[in-house]
């Protein structure tokens, strides 16, 4: 299984972008059967989940980047995504995706995304 991560970059305060993450080796019962989410980790922070959307849809968000920030998923393609507006130079991380199946939780390689002021 792999979780292949894209959609970082360099952008300005207020800006958008959005990180998609494939998941390939992985059967679609499977990825459709588990949570799924993103994490970041700023240099010098420690790790924290930014969001998630469980198999049935509900999602949930670090409070900072609510109302900015918005999860969703593509079962029949077995790709996630985090929406992103409103950047702000603190969101500067590198932003992981990672799938968490019944037995085990697999991570990508992390994107980085940059926000400027």
């Amino acid at each position: 299984v792999q979780l292949q991560a894209s959609g970082g970059g360099s952008v300005q305060a207020r800006e958008s972008l959005r990180l998609t993450c494939v998941a390939s080796g992985m059967i679609l019962s499977t990825f459709s059967g588990s949570d799924v989410g993103w994490y970041r980790q700023a240099p010098g922070k420690q790790r924290e989940l930014v969001g998630m959307i469980t198999s049935g849809g509900k999602t949930d968000y670090l409070g900072s980047v609510t109302g900015r920030f918005t999860i969703s998923r593509v079962n029949g393609r077995k790709t996630l995504y985090l929406q992103m507006n409103s950047l702000q130079p603190e969101d500067t991380a590198v932003y992981s995706c990672h799938v968490k199946t019944l037995y085990q939780t697999y991570w990508g390689q992390g994107t980085l995304v940059t926000v400027s002021s």
